[in-house]
């Protein structure tokens, strides 16, 4: 055994992080388990008073500091959840502190780190940023600075969840860790390693941010030129010293997942636990659905460390927004239809069944019209070819946007815009029930004799779904059309005077 993991091992067993910490429940998700054909369990490090594993690193090197030491204060950059530890462990410990965090740090983190007694500093985009400012204060200052991974004791710390895990599954298979800069990969790889060297160490990181895997690649660190910071828990640009040379010594691999991947990891934590992951804390989940995919494995014990739950509450739309992708329950298309009446519902007849999520159309000349369309998919990939295919069938002109992360971020929410050339529109916003086959009962009952000019829907999850619809109207046949409206009994309103269609649709 390599002689860094033996002394990693001995730091572990005299690790003391109870004084702040709680031995984290290790609980069975039974949904995904089921799904995935294996017993998936969660380390429930979200479950700490701090909603994060940091504060174990962050107290044990801070016990041990002098006399001396503790009086001059210590100071960290972290992007939360390593500045909360540290505000608590000082705070318990009676010690100033300073933390430096990224401007990008969500709020929630930072009047974190305030209720703790923690005199915050914010400085930069990114953590190696925050980095670099708080070495600066700490030379300035003679205070300690107490590294958020790449230090002896703080690994220490991190890695009493390994024996956690032991006294609490004395038959793990593979163990999915979450990686940053590397502090607890390599605590928790270290132990399991030295104690049951069968046991998979499965580390899993951010395509924006895959430090570790880029190391491992290279057999050297390097630094990233960017990283993203959707999962701002592990945003680091480079894996640290001590992280990396213990973690190459007990990793097995490294796997990397995308955004959409760990949205829907945070939306199977929630359906299993009820709580809600932060982005970094739901990367082992998202490792473990990506592992087996492409590995055939049945009725395995495989532990995901959920490392954190310090996530801000507006982020939650876009999470929502981004599992269904994530989970291949979701197709985003873009359909060229003829520009004539009739046409959108016999479009939407060629759906059938198919469950809509979202509708975006716009008039744009009198030949053709650009329909972005979300569909709900029962079988993933399978469904959406199939999908496709039909569409090719009926002579539909097809784009698969759903991996096109503009048109996801930005385009779905853009289509419309004026026209120069309608007449007689008029804008009605509509509450359909949500259920299938509401919008072809409503297309049926209009029939061909009123244009579309205009439509916008999504599925927001609700009873009912909302919707906009331009439709150009005579003045000769309004009340006809009135009469339409009330017989589809569905509620309505005239939004044909609001100045919002005014000023960007009409």
């Amino acid at each position: 055994m390599h002689k860094e993991i033996i002394k990693m091992v001995e730091r572990i067993e005299r690790a003391s992080v109870y004084e702040v910490a709680a031995k984290s429940p290790l609980e069975l998700a039974a949904k995904l388990s089921r799904r995935l054909d294996n017993q998936v369990f969660l380390k429930r490090e979200d479950t700490q008073q701090v909603f994060s594993f940091k504060l174990r690193g962050a107290y044990n090197k801070i016990r041990q500091l002098s006399e001396d030491d503790r009086s001059r204060g210590v100071i960290t950059a972290s992007a939360g959840n390593h500045a909360q530890g540290v505000a608590l462990a000082a705070q318990k410990l009676q010690i100033p502190a300073v933390i430096v965090m990224p401007k990008t740090t969500p709020d929630i983190k930072v009047r974190s780190v305030r209720d703790l007694g923690g005199e915050v500093v914010l400085h930069g985009n990114t953590y190696d940023d925050a980095y670099l400012k708080a070495r600066e204060l700490a030379s300035q200052n003679s205070q300690v600075f107490v590294h958020p991974y790449d230090d002896l004791d703080v690994i220490a710390g991190q890695g009493t969840i390994a024996k956690e895990l032991l006294d609490q599954c004395d038959s793990m298979d593979m163990v999915f860790i979450p990686v940053g800069g590397g502090g607890l990969i390599a605590g928790v790889g270290a132990y399991l390693k030295a104690k049951n060297p069968a046991i998979k160490i499965i580390a899993v990181e951010p395509e924006a941010a895959a430090c570790l895997d880029v190391a491992m690649t290279s057999g050297e660190r390097q630094i990233l030129e960017q990283v993203g910071i959707f999962a701002d828990g592990v945003a680091v640009r480079q894996i640290g010293e001590h992280t990396f040379n213990i973690a190459k010594q007990c990793v097995d691999a490294v796997l990397t997942v995308n955004t959409d991947a760990i949205c829907a990891a945070i939306k199977d934590i929630f359906d299993d636990t009820r709580t809600i992951a932060e982005p970094a804390g739901a990367l082992a989940v998202a490792g473990i659905k990506q592992y087996l995919e492409t590995h055939t494995m049945a009725g395995k014990n495989v532990v995901a460390i959920v490392s954190g739950a310090n996530i801000n509450f507006d982020r939650l739309r876009h999470v929502a927004e981004r599992a269904e992708f994530g989970e291949q329950r979701e197709a985003i298309l873009a359909v060229t239809i003829a520009e004539t009446p009739g046409s959108f519902r016999a479009f939407c007849k060629v759906l059938g069944q198919h469950g809509i999520t979202e509708f975006n159309y716009r008039y744009a000349n009198n030949h053709q019209a650009h329909i972005f369309v979300g569909v709900k998919l029962e079988q993933g990939e399978k469904d959406k070819k199939a999908l496709i295919s039909l569409l090719e069938l009926k002579n539909y002109p097809v784009i698969d946007m759903t991996n096109n992360e503009m048109a996801k971020i930005h385009i779905r929410y853009m289509v419309g815009g004026h026209s120069q050339s309608l007449s007689n529109e008029r804008l009605y916003r509509f509450q359909f029930p949500e259920r299938p086959g509401a919008l072809l009962r409503f297309l049926d009952r209009m029939g061909e004799d009123w244009n579309i000019s205009l439509f916008h829907y999504r599925n927001h999850g609700a009873a009912y779904g909302r919707i906009l619809v331009g439709i150009q109207v005579p003045d000769d046949q309004q009340s006809q059309f009135e009469e339409f409206l009330d017989k589809i009994q569905y509620p309505y309103w005239d939004e044909s005077d609001n100045p919002a269609f005014e000023l960007f649709l009409s």
